[in-house]
């Protein structure tokens, strides 16, 4: 293959394709009628009665479990492929992650279990137990690729957001996210250089990358253009996840809990928890608008990645690492550039601009009918996954010192009430009009 094909063979260029394939087969099959492609969901059920039986009784059940694994471990394992992965790794230990996810599907439908936590948050618990008692085996950590699942989820989830929906509420977008972030990431930069005094300045502007923008992506982005240590990245991602993991659960209650409305509580977790897939989690249990609040406001801020990443690149070649000949062109935006973002809002034009004007809004809520239980899967894949990649322990052994655990905590902490007030002013309606989203009609 040539250097130019297997750059569209990236993660975030294969969730684009992956993503798009679900969308295309979906929308064949609502809107000709010739097969059903829907995925597996669990009816609700209760302890002590025979709704599961009856579930797990039935033909219908067994062959859309059946589909739905042959069509995510397909599409999963021709992806890794052609990312140069193995599938004969792939394959067993995808298997078994999927085995977990209909594990975690189940009990989640149960009504009492289901009235305390999301399927998300049962997805998390069941990957940290087993990855902090038993442990993860070897052989299965080939299939722990939280954000390839992540990410093709969120291009899925493209398709049920109306473009109309993205360019009203683009401008609050921006505004929460674009203005807070570069403020975030220079007030850490001070307070870790100037403050703390630490001398590890790669590891200083990888953290605040992490903290500002999306976790792991903009730290691999950041770290990649500040020449950070191995060690650097690992200890900036070791701390936001940790971090990640506390704000997806108790940052949701927090905002119940204050009475905030979904479309605000939305925007700030979209815009101050770190991680896209943990931001899906977190506005999901506030609920559907909260959800769609939060991952636009992501998106949006996700954009920002490949720019954080070029001018950190410039700063520390010519103020920073005075003397370096490295040689930062443009290109490097585009390098960086979350591609997945683009598969998010080219379903949104295709499903607004195409779909529904062609065969109507009951057509388009069929298609995504469909497609929300595919999303729902690779969310439930990734949650999982998320999880098991998850060691107490061995993050704990990361934490060298407390300037940069603190230097972390206060870049949070200035970071949410920062966004905060960037939330109020915008979306309160004390100042602007407040954005209503809408749904497919």
């Amino acid at each position: 293959m040539t250097d130019k094909t297997h750059k569209l063979f990236t993660e975030d260029w294969l969730a684009v394709w992956i993503g798009a394939v679900v969308i295309l087969l979906g929308c064949v099959a609502v809107l000709t009628g010739w097969f059903d492609f829907s995925a597996l969901k669990f009816s609700t059920w209760h302890f002590g009665d025979h709704t599961i039986w009856t579930q797990l009784g039935q033909w219908a059940f067994w062959g859309k479990l059946l589909l739905t694994a042959v069509v995510l471990g397909v599409l999963f394992a021709t992806g890794i492929k052609l990312q140069g992965g193995s599938i004969k790794k792939f394959i067993p230990a995808f298997v078994c992650l999927f085995l977990l996810a209909v594990f975690v599907r189940l009990i989640s439908a149960e009504f009492t279990l289901n009235r305390y936590l999301e399927w998300a948050f049962w997805a998390l618990i069941v990957g940290l137990l087993i990855s902090n008692t038993v442990g993860v085996p070897e052989w299965m950590k080939p299939a722990i690729r939280t954000e390839y699942y992540i990410k093709t989820g969120l291009v899925i989830m493209g398709f049920s957001v109306l473009f109309s929906n993205i360019a009203m509420f683009g401008l609050y977008g921006l505004g929460i996210a674009w203005i807070v972030t570069p403020i975030v990431i220079i007030f850490m930069w001070w307070l870790g250089t100037k403050v703390f005094k630490i001398d590890n300045k790669p590891l200083v502007i990888t953290l605040a990358a992490a903290t500002s923008v999306c976790g792991t992506s903009a730290a691999i982005a950041t770290g990649a253009a500040a020449n950070a240590k191995k060690d650097d990245l690992s200890i900036a991602i070791s701390i936001s996840i940790i971090f990640t993991i506390l704000m997806m659960v108790f940052e949701p209650m927090i905002i119940k809990a204050c009475g905030m409305s979904q479309l605000m509580g939305g925007a700030l977790i979209g815009g101050t928890v770190d991680s896209t897939g943990a931001v899906v989690l977190a506005g999901n249990a506030l609920g559907a608008e909260a959800e769609q609040a939060a991952v636009l406001v992501k998106s949006i801020q996700n954009i920002l990645i490949g720019f954080i990443a070029f001018f950190v690149a410039i700063f520390f070649a010519t103020r920073v690492d005075k003397g370096s000949e490295r040689k930062v062109g443009a290109g490097e935006i585009w390098t960086r550039f979350p591609k997945f973002i683009i598969g998010f809002f080219a379903a949104s034009l295709i499903a607004s601009f195409i779909i529904q004007p062609a065969f109507g809004g009951d057509q388009v809520k069929a298609i995504n009918g469909v497609l929300d239980q595919y999303k729902n899967w690779a969310f439930v894949l990734a949650f999982t996954s998320i999880g098991l990649d998850t060691n107490f322990k061995s993050i704990a052994k990361q934490m060298h010192g407390g300037k940069v655990l603190w230097l972390y905590v206060i870049g949070q902490l200035f970071n949410i009430a920062l966004t905060l007030f960037a939330v109020w002013f915008l979306l309160s309606g004390v100042v602007f009009d407040i954005p209503v989203l809408s749904e497919f009609k």
